[in-house]
């Protein structure tokens, strides 16, 4: 059965809406931990499932996946939760680039730039190139999870990875100058 079937029997049969549950919490779980971490994320991911049920009766049939939709919720729900995001991820961008460390600790100082280069992109762009890469949804999805057009999901994504490649280049020399012995 598609994601729509399910949906569309689970408004006469409520236990229907537990295959959408089994198909797709996963995904809605790891992309929330990725966002907020492991305890968080249980919490968020389920709820998303509680408000999915709720408005089942509001899903667009003729959308046999129903992962967009879900997505789109999870990223409702994430907005509730973005200051505590953006101080997590202050904290992370002061982790010190101290290229003299162990070589284990490079690997920090790549999720500190990360997390400093994410810390400057709004909470919008944050949430959309997350969706695409930690979600793998395509542009379709993107627009349908966002409720955007595909062409205006198409060139923020491209804005979003300018702005990313301009802020982790200079990083990613350093970091290969120092293994080359350069620094």
């Amino acid at each position: 059965m598609s994601d729509a079937e399910l949906i569309q029997s689970s408004l006469v049969d409520a236990s229907a809406f537990a295959g959408i549950f089994d198909r797709h919490f996963r995904a809605i779980f790891r992309f929330t931990r990725g966002r907020v971490g492991r305890q968080l994320a249980e919490d968020l991911a389920s709820e998303t499932f509680v408000v999915a049920f709720g408005r089942r009766h509001t899903y667009d049939l003729s959308r046999e996946d129903a992962r967009p939709w879900l997505y789109g919720i999870a990223v409702n729900l994430l907005r509730e939760n973005r200051r505590a995001e953006e101080r997590r991820l202050r904290a992370y961008a002061r982790v010190p680039a101290d290229f003299e460390s162990a070589p284990d600790e490079l690997g920090d100082h790549l999720d500190a730039s990360v997390s400093a280069a994410l810390l400057e992109l709004s909470h919008e762009e944050r949430n959309l190139i997350l969706l695409l890469t930690w979600a793998d949804l395509t542009y379709e999805q993107l627009a349908d999870a966002l409720d955007l057009p595909v062409g205006t999901i198409r060139s923020r994504v491209s804005r979003v990875r300018s702005k990313l490649r301009d802020r982790l280049t200079p990083v990613e020399a350093s970091i290969e100058a120092r293994g080359n012995g350069l620094t």
